[in-house]
């Protein structure tokens, strides 16, 4: 719409806050309200080395379908899902899958553990996929879903979707912002131990509404997402997975460090960093985009202003001089 609007900018940008607010769940990055992590986030401290991948079909639905020579999904290579996102991506297909494994094993922890990235060029167009973990490589356990997106019409191949409408479903969000999953939701699962993750699985969400071949969320949902994609880059298209928070490692042993605690969080003014311990920490608080904002140390304890911080989600990195020791907290600010 070319049309000049003279409205205060405050005006407007009520107008898109509100616009937003409609969604049951988080919206697009850049929202107030947003999981998303950019690739770029400081939170992240080690990237997927390796994954095996299945493909699956152009069109699940005419399994005849060949497109370059292939009734199958044939962009990009599994390498291209390992290391930082960077755009370049393997394209699973209808109901393909990927695996991928990593140097350390996954803990949970406070706030996210992971992130999943898709390649989608606009907060609209998604592919979705499940997202899966495993202690063993064998038995998986499936992160709850949930999308409220209409299921009275197909999303056509290059309609859209609306992002509030879509949790714990893996390409939620445009290239380069990661996709947030907690371990801690599958506390309850007796076939994985969520301190001991040494898999993570991707698996497309086909997206078709016919019976024969629909997907569905935790809550018996159709999942209707663009569809056919009847491409060499069909499917969804994965770009990397970040861990967000670390494993114990032997580094930890050796400072002797109890937990760290953010005292209170939610916080309005002061954040209070507590550890019990005399050993010097470095800290850095850092927005979503990966962006420093505040950094010093402390022993002991600390409190730290951070009135003039905008209200949202930050994250805090807790490292030591000298060691690999490294520690990611999140910290709400109302």
């Amino acid at each position: 719409m070319k049309q000049q609007l003279k409205l205060p900018w405050a005006v407007i940008s009520l107008i898109l806050i509100t616009g937003f607010s409609f969604g049951q769940y988080a919206p697009p990055p850049g929202y107030p309200g947003t999981t998303a992590i950019s690739k770029d986030s400081s939170a992240f401290y080690a990237w997927a080395t390796n994954c095996t991948v299945k493909r699956g079909f152009v069109n699940i639905a005419d399994t005849n379908f060949v497109y370059n020579n292939s009734n199958r999904a044939s962009y990009g290579n599994v390498y291209m899902a390992t290391g930082k996102p960077d755009g370049l991506v393997i394209s699973l297909g209808d109901g393909g899958v990927a695996t991928l494994t990593f140097d350390t094993v996954i803990s949970d922890h406070l706030g996210w553990d992971f992130a999943v990235f898709e390649n989608s060029f606009s907060d609209g167009f998604l592919e979705l996929a499940y997202v899966e973990v495993s202690s063993d490589g064998v038995n998986f356990v499936r992160f709850p879903s949930v999308s409220l997106t209409q299921t009275l019409q197909q999303v056509g191949t290059f309609d859209t979707l609306d992002t509030r409408k879509i949790n714990n479903l893996a390409g939620k969000y445009r290239a380069f912002y990661g996709t947030p999953f907690d371990l801690n939701q599958l506390k309850d699962s007796s076939s994985v131990d969520i301190h001991h993750i040494t898999h993570i699985r991707i698996i497309d969400v086909v997206g078709d509404l016919q019976d024969a071949y629909a997907r569905y969320d935790s809550q018996n949902h159709k999942i209707n997402d663009p569809w056919p994609t009847p491409f060499d880059t069909g499917g969804f298209d994965l770009d990397g997975v970040g861990l967000v928070q670390n494993a114990p490692t032997a580094a930890d042993s050796d400072l002797n460090l109890p937990g760290i605690s953010i005292i209170p969080n939610p916080c309005s003014s002061q954040a209070g960093f507590f550890t019990g311990t005399s050993v010097p920490l470095n800290f850095e608080i850092t927005d979503l985009t990966g962006r420093i904002l505040i950094q010093s140390s402390f022993s002991v304890s600390t409190h730290v202003d951070i009135s003039d911080l905008p209200s949202g989600i930050y994250f805090v990195n807790f490292t030591s001089s000298g060691t690999s020791w490294r520690l990611t907290k999140k910290l709400l600010k109302y």
